[in-house]
């Protein structure tokens, strides 16, 4: 079978459901009842596009269940607030947290959607006054906000993004601080966090998190994994992903397998140093 040929075909993602939450998460369902480690993320996590994403090859690798709770697009917001993954938290051995941007959750300047946190539902009265130039009823996704009110006045773009900073600090240190059992950070993303941010557009994520930013909450941390994957070559980057043609442009945005095995690897090292 070619590789253009397996490309077109769809995962089968095994989609479960658990006690308490309207989130759908990537199968097999995992008995929270028995020790496990709990695997909190976005799109990465998930493994969208991904045939082996890293929970699944820790699984295989620790020869114990560990529960893939990735969620496309989520922030803090359903990590902190999802009863199952709450209710799986309390059972876990270990908790790996895939660092999540600070654009995607609800702050002082807008609110998104509880569980699908990329969805803008308003903008606050602060957020309305400093842009009053702007019709937010035409925006139905955080980035297409963001990107919009950066390109419009990047001077008062400045202190949403120094807002959306704090919010992601504090809800950061309050996940750590609140978790019973050792919280292992992983950086997975396409690019370093030292990177800076491009002056037109966002660019990948995790949005807006800093160096600084992530080595201050990694000091409360069990450890920090940081795997990058900037594929500088577009056709390598897609092997051994899995999308339609309609779905290629996504594709190119995640990290690939290759991160996903280095993620599982670094994982593994320090989980058993910690």
């Amino acid at each position: 079978m070619s590789f253009e040929k397996r490309r077109a075909m769809a995962l089968d993602y095994q989609p479960v459901t658990y006690p308490g939450s309207a989130l759908r998460f990537r199968g097999p369902a995992t008995d929270f009842a028995r020790p496990h480690v709990l695997c909190i993320g976005g799109t990465e996590t998930f493994g969208r596009f991904i045939p082996t994403p890293y929970p699944e090859q820790l699984a295989a690798r620790l020869g114990r269940p560990v529960c893939n709770m990735g969620v496309a697009h989520a922030g803090l917001d359903v990590a902190l607030g999802d009863p199952a993954i709450l209710a799986a938290a309390e059972t876990a051995s270990a908790i790996v947290l895939q660092v999540p941007g600070a654009a995607n959750m609800s702050n002082r300047y807008y609110c998104v959607h509880p569980r699908r946190n990329d969805r803008f539902v308003r903008a606050d009265a602060i957020l309305q006054t400093v842009y009053r130039d702007v019709d937010f009823t035409e925006f139905h996704f955080t980035r297409h906000l963001l990107s919009h009110l950066k390109a419009l006045s990047p001077d008062r773009f400045a202190i949403l993004r120094h807002e959306l900073q704090l919010a992601w600090r504090g809800r950061m240190m309050r996940f750590l601080s609140e978790a019973r059992v050792p919280v292992h950070l992983l950086w997975l993303s396409r690019r370093e966090p030292g990177t800076a941010e491009p002056e037109t557009g966002l660019g990948p994520e995790p949005l807006f998190v800093t160096r600084d930013l992530l080595m201050e909450v990694a000091k409360s941390a069990a450890s920090l994994s940081i795997v990058t994957d900037p594929a500088p070559e577009p056709k390598s980057r897609l092997r051994g992903m899995f999308f339609a043609a309609r779905e290629e442009n996504a594709a190119r945005m995640l990290p690939g397998p290759g991160a996903h095995a280095a993620a599982c690897a670094t994982l593994l090292k320090r989980m058993e140093a910690s």
